[in-house]
This record gives structure tokens, sequence and C-alpha cells, in this order.
């Protein structure tokens, strides 16, 4: 059986792939039975070898490539022409592949994952998704907003035993957005936090800390654009929601430290779904923030940020300058020598 998954909900697409897992049976066999493969690197005589294998004291083995579709998009995620190999051997190399795919035993469920577009029809003018999408069970998967993000809201929480009130749902849509990585959590918290009753506007700004992170981003958008009086706000809400002032430091220093490390992961040419598993990034949220910001600094502009955060930090803690003053003086510096 063959499925692709695509598009930029990674989080129904992830949850579509656990319950292809649960339909293998016992979970003790499904690791010695499974593979999963990076579609920019695999070879054809790796995959064919994995997905020709019987599997082992089980009826089906699972193979998962991730990205194998992007390989033959004929252009980059801006909209401009890639700069693939010969048109010809181009061609060799992606019949040979689905040739590959649609020859494996019916023992052997397939999965693509691609993310990499949002647009329904992107996928029509690829080459391999052409190749072999008659042979295969397809599923978009776009990312979720408005009407469509608060249906999937509720019907996530009354699938929980609970139930939510229209005016709650949009303070949640607010504070989260439509990364359903956080929001999944937060709806576990909400749902076990009223016990059974009505979520009102009032359980979400008691229980969702969601927000919080998203004041953090925003504060790091604000000293982007060089809004210094915006960033002085959320400080103030950020402290007065009970946020430390050397907590919030550590915010912004773990945002520098990611946005260094995706600039150099990105620079050794990993892909981004590797990036995110190394740094522990399971939100697309957070992944588009931090990914989108480390592209607009320099890497010693981001290590001049980090060694002020560095001064800040000292400069309270030794008692030089009071929490907040010592933010909003790092803030205004900040601001006025960026980028």
């Amino acid at each position: 059986m063959l499925y692709i998954f695509w598009g930029k909900d990674d989080f129904s697409i992830e949850e579509a792939l656990q319950e292809i897992k649960k339909s293998l049976g016992d979970n003790s066999l499904l690791a010695t039975n499974m593979n999963v493969l990076d579609g920019q690197k695999v070879t054809l005589n790796e995959l064919k070898s994995l997905g020709e294998a019987m599997p082992f004291l089980s009826a089906r083995r699972l193979v998962i490539v991730r990205g194998l579709l992007e390989r033959f998009e004929t252009r980059d995620r801006s909209g401009r022409p890639t700069r693939n190999k010969d048109s010809g051997a181009r061609e060799r190399e992606c019949q040979a592949l689905a040739d590959c795919v649609q020859g494996f035993p019916d023992s052997t469920l397939l999965v693509l994952i691609d993310t990499f577009e949002a647009s329904r029809n992107s996928c029509q003018n690829n080459p391999l998704f052409q190749a072999i999408e008659k042979k295969a069970e397809t599923k978009f998967f776009p990312t979720k907003q408005g009407r469509q993000l608060s249906q999937w809201i509720e019907s996530r929480i009354n699938s929980s035993g609970g139930s939510i009130s229209h005016q709650a749902t949009n303070v949640l849509m607010g504070a989260i957005g439509g990364d359903l990585y956080t929001m999944a959590n937060e709806i576990e918290k909400l749902v076990a936090f009223t016990a059974g009753r009505l979520i009102e506007e009032k359980d979400v700004r008691a229980v969702v800390s969601a927000s919080q992170e998203a004041d953090i981003f925003a504060m790091v958008d604000a000293i982007m654009d060089r809004q210094a009086g915006t960033a002085e706000q959320i400080i103030h809400k950020l402290l007065q929601n009970g946020r430390m002032p050397q907590e919030i430091l550590g915010l912004l220093a773990r945002q520098v430290q990611m946005m260094i490390q995706v600039k150099d992961l990105k620079k050794q040419k990993k892909p981004a779904f590797e990036i995110q598993k190394m740094l522990g990034i399971k939100s697309p949220f957070a992944w588009n923030k931090i990914s989108t910001r480390a592209g607009k600094y320099t890497p010693e502009r981001l290590k001049e940020i980090y060694r002020s955060l560095l001064d800040t930090d000292l400069a309270i803690k030794t008692g030089k300058f009071e929490g907040e003053l010592s933010l909003n003086i790092l803030v205004a510096d900040l601001c006025e020598r960026n980028p």
C-alpha cells in the first residue's frame, strides 16, 4: 500500500501516520519492521532493498520517506527554478523510483511525507507525484486557519469529553494561532482544568501558557523591527504575568542560540525536518519564527546579541541595574544597533 501525505499541517500528518502505525498491531514488533528515510538522500537501491524486504514476525512492514517529492520539484520554496541535473537523467531517476515504489509487495506499507507546499494543486507539476498518484492513497494537509481551525478546536475538545464557548475558542486561537502542537497540549490542560464544564474565556486566560511564548516571539519581532516601545510593553506584560527578568533573558537567549544553530545546520545543507528534530523543535509556529528570523541576522550580529544578553544578566545579578530597567536598556540598545 502506498500513501502520500503532504502539506504544511505536519501535526495532522503525524497523527495520520500514528494511525497507520496503530493499524500494524504489536508495537514491540514495529521497531524491527519500520524504516525512516531521508528522501533527499535515499538511493534507488536502498529504497528497493528496504521496500522489498519481508517483515519479521509480522504481516506488514512500514517504510516512511520524508521529502522524496520535494527532490523532484521544479521550483524552490521562493518560486525560483531549481538547479537540477539534466532533464534526461532526472526523468530516468524519477521513473526508476516510481517503478520501484509501485512494485513493492503487499506486505510493505510505504508512506511518502512532504511538507514543502501549501497549495492543493502544486504537486500536479511534480513528475514523481504524477507518476505514482493513481496508485496511492493521497491526502492533502493544508494549514488550518479561520473557521477550519475553530472547528478543529471544538471537535478535539468534544472528543476529549469537554465543550468550549465561541468566545473562548476565539481567545484560544488568538493566543496560539495555527500551531496545532501547542494547541493540542493546551486543549488537554483546559479539558482537565474545567473537568467537564464549559470552557470559557477566563479559563483560557488562566490556563494557556502559550500566549506568553507568543509574547516572547512578538518581543523578538519588535526588536527586529526596531520597535523599542512595543518590546518594552511586552516586557512589562510578561513581568506582570509573573515572569522573572532573568527568566525573560533566558527565553531570549534560547531564541538566539537556536537561531545560531539553525544558521549553522542550514549551512551544512541539513534538511529542515532533520534540523527540527536535532533541536527538538516540534512546533511549526516556533520553527517558522526561528528559521525566518535566523535568515535576517548575520552570525556575527547574533553573537553580539548573545554577548549583550550575558552582560545584562550580569548587571542584574550584581545589582548594577534593577531587572526591568536592565531589560529596557537592553531592548533600546538592540533596537538602536539592529540588525
